[in-house]
């Protein structure tokens, strides 16, 4: 299961449990910790707009100057590592934080502040997951074009030996693609014996993915003990899913997908209201409000829409206008309902279960005219459905709408606190709950 949850997650609970209190002369009510609590969800209440802790070192831009970021109410946020380009996060059973820099190559290994390389050498790897097969510790790595596990003994700053378990995936190198891939880049969850493999999407959208072998824009499942054994199908038509992971304490495999961009509109809606029908006209304000970014819980055999049917942001889909104008292609109304709809265009990337819901570090959009997402959210679960998202980390982006932070993934470290990746300053913060 996605990094260690059961045991990890269980620490970070109880120690919150037992160290959170009530800030309410702040204006929140801090998280107790307890499971069901409605005070358990760190992403209630205002957030409170504060310096970014830099130790000395590690105050390269664009730390040469104070920064700020809003966090909730009595939480400490300081910077944890600096890596170019860090991408994905993984705690060891030993309490050390793997971070992925599929840029060059390279998987590190971060100990007491200081950075070393674990593993490199590899093609643009970017998710990993530890996980329990057959008796023993593995790291799973998903490289572009395959996944490997390596065996794992607590303490290890390097990797060990590793073996190949999926093998021949599509990316850049695949001939038929002739060096085009948008969406290489893989994510993975293992959960018992089997390995969970999202293959995105080579384009906004397109035809030829719903055909390919293997299909792409699409999750399959593989013996995680093997290699390329047992592969199958799980859900199709999802374009790009990001952040694979299982809920605590079930069956339910969550991604959060990066929708397509520049959508015409679908039907007869007008738009800019000049009383004319907008049909089929690609247009700034709509495609800034539209489709949502799916959260979803994968069903074995959902279809999911991609890239036939486009999420209304209410419940439902609507056609879409380049590929499905007639239905002929696909039946909409057969579609998967999404959970939850996030902000249009914002790129959702990790996907980490915290406390009673989940963290969701949003990318940031480049398909909109106003900066969508660069930002992390918390999504409360309420009897296993998600709430409305909330706001837990802002302040990447400055007035003027330049960015300086964009955040990729989080993970939990063993004192409650969160740690998050952001590649585009190549940070690695440590966000405190208050004790």
């Amino acid at each position: 299961m996605r990094k260690l949850w059961a045991a990890v997650l269980a620490s970070a609970i109880a120690l919150a449990a037992c160290t959170d209190s009530d800030h309410g002369d702040q204006g929140q009510e801090q998280a107790t910790g307890r499971p069901g609590s409605p005070t358990n969800s760190p992403g209630t209440g205002p957030l409170t707009r504060t310096q970014v802790q830099v130790p000395t070192g590690l105050n390269e831009a664009p730390f040469d100057e104070t920064r700020h970021l809003a966090v909730p109410a009595g939480w400490t946020v300081a910077v944890y590592a600096r890596i170019t380009k860090a991408r994905f996060l993984a705690l060891t059973p030993s309490g050390d934080l793997l971070v992925s820099q599929p840029s060059a190559g390279k998987i590190h290994v971060v100990r007491a502040g200081k950075v070393t390389e674990f593993t490199g050498g590899l093609r643009q790897p970017h998710d990993m997951v530890f996980a329990d097969v057959g008796g023993r510790t593995y790291l799973f790595v998903a490289e572009s074009h395959r996944v490997l596990r390596y065996p794992y003994t607590d303490g290890d700053l390097k990797a060990r030996p590793g073996q190949v378990v999926v093998d021949g995936l599509p990316d850049s190198s695949t001939p038929e693609l002739r060096g085009a891939y948008s969406h290489q880049l893989k994510n993975i969850a293992v959960h018992g014996d089997r390995l969970y493999l999202s293959i995105a999407s080579t384009c906004n959208a397109c035809v030829a993915d719903t055909v390919s072998d293997p299909r792409r824009a699409a999750i399959y499942t593989y013996a995680a003990a093997g290699t390329n054994a047992e592969r199958k199908l799980l859900a199709t038509g999802i374009r790009n899913a990001e952040g694979l992971a299982f809920r605590p304490g079930t069956d339910e495999l969550w991604a959060v997908v990066n929708n397509r961009d520049n959508t015409p509109v679908p039907d007869d809606r007008d738009v800019d209201g000049d009383g004319q029908s907008d049909k089929g006209r690609k247009m700034a304000q709509f495609v800034d409000d539209y489709p949502v970014e799916p959260f979803i819980k994968v069903r074995d055999g959902g279809f999911y829409g991609w890239p036939f049917c486009n999420p209304d942001g209410k419940g439902g889909f609507d056609r879409d206008y380049e590929l499905n104008r007639d239905g002929q292609r696909a039946d909409c109304a057969k579609a998967d309902p999404i959970a939850l709809g996030l902000a249009p265009h914002s790129a959702p990337l990790g996907l980490t279960f915290y406390k009673d819901g989940a963290v969701v570090p949003l990318h940031g959009s480049w398909n909109s005219t106003r900066p969508a997402g660069y930002k992390v959210q918390y999504i409360p679960f309420s009897d296993g459905s998600p709430g409305a998202a909330t706001d837990l980390v802002t302040g990447f982006v400055e007035p003027d709408g330049k960015w300086w932070g964009r955040p990729v993934d989080a993970a939990i470290d063993r004192d409650g606190s969160l740690l998050v990746s952001d590649d585009g300053s190549g940070t690695v913060y440590r966000l405190t709950p208050p004790k």
